[in-house]
């Protein structure tokens, strides 16, 4: 028989015991977390966007934030995509700058979600207008998916890749611009900004000018260094849709990975004003 005394250290073991179990798993996820965040320091929006040190969206973007992860199970709040096939476009040099800087640009993404109406700074990132000026009307946006949806510390949907992986570039790369503007304080890229994603790694301050046609558009304020080039803002009807597809979700319930919803970018448009 047991004595009280014996059933006292049985128990206090067993307390011991679940303590040391919480511990452990208190442990685990903190490894896991940071092996989330040490891998997009490391990665960063590449092959083509976001994070802080080494760079949060490069073209292949993972952010680092993943707090407040968005949930899996919501249903998809999009149509299906028109019919079309991506055109697999390549260049190798940049377009030749033929744009009016001192002119407005509009670019409209038509997408299974919504009209996503955007006005571009042609004046403060010329090379950048220039550019989906000249991808847009070769139909290089058309039928692409936007591929990642970030939800934790940086807000914001990732578009522009015709592989839809986060690898694909249209073959050249653009020079940063407009990093100092003044929409950018404290760190912060505001809710309804459009800023394109590159390689550049912070921490080993290399990959400068590597933007090419992935953009990421932000939905609520997010903490970003200024790395990543602004080159326009979002419409009061885009920012609804963009709601709408944020509300949604991502795939991996982390906060980082591929919307819910079904985002393809049936037709896009850049007009002259």
């Amino acid at each position: 028989m047991v004595s009280n005394d014996q059933r006292r250290r049985q128990l206090a073991r067993e307390k011991f015991l679940r303590q040391q179990q919480r511990r452990e798993a208190a442990r685990r996820r903190a490894r896991m977390r940071n092996a989330v965040i040490a891998s997009a320091l490391a990665v960063v929006v590449a092959g083509g966007a976001v994070s802080y040190a080494a760079g949060a969206f490069d073209d292949d973007g993972k952010s680092e934030n993943t707090a407040n992860a968005s949930p899996t199970t919501k249903a998809d709040p999009c149509e299906q995509p028109a019919g079309g096939k991506v055109k697999p476009l390549s260049f190798k040099n940049e377009p030749k700058l033929t744009i009016d800087k001192s002119a407005d640009y509009a670019m409209k993404l038509a997408t299974t979600c919504g009209d996503i109406d955007l006005k571009l700074s042609a004046a403060k990132a010329p090379h950048t207008v220039n550019s989906f000026n000249f991808l847009v009307n070769k139909g290089y946006l058309d039928h692409t998916k936007c591929h990642r949806l970030t939800a934790g510390g940086i807000f914001v949907l990732q578009c522009g890749d015709p592989k839809g992986t986060g690898e694909g570039g249209p073959g050249y790369s653009i020079p940063d611009e407009n990093l100092k503007d003044k929409s950018l304080k404290g760190n912060v890229y505001p809710a309804g900004t459009v800023a394109m994603a590159n390689q550049y790694n912070a921490e080993k301050k290399q990959g400068r000018n590597t933007g090419g046609s992935q953009f990421f558009l932000v939905y609520q304020d997010s903490q970003l260094p200024p790395d990543y080039t602004p080159f326009g803002t979002i419409s009061d009807s885009g920012m609804k849709v963009l709601k709408k597809i944020a509300d949604a979700g991502e795939s991996t319930g982390q906060g980082d990975g591929a919307p819910n919803a079904t985002v393809v970018i049936d037709k896009a448009t850049v007009s002259k004003s």
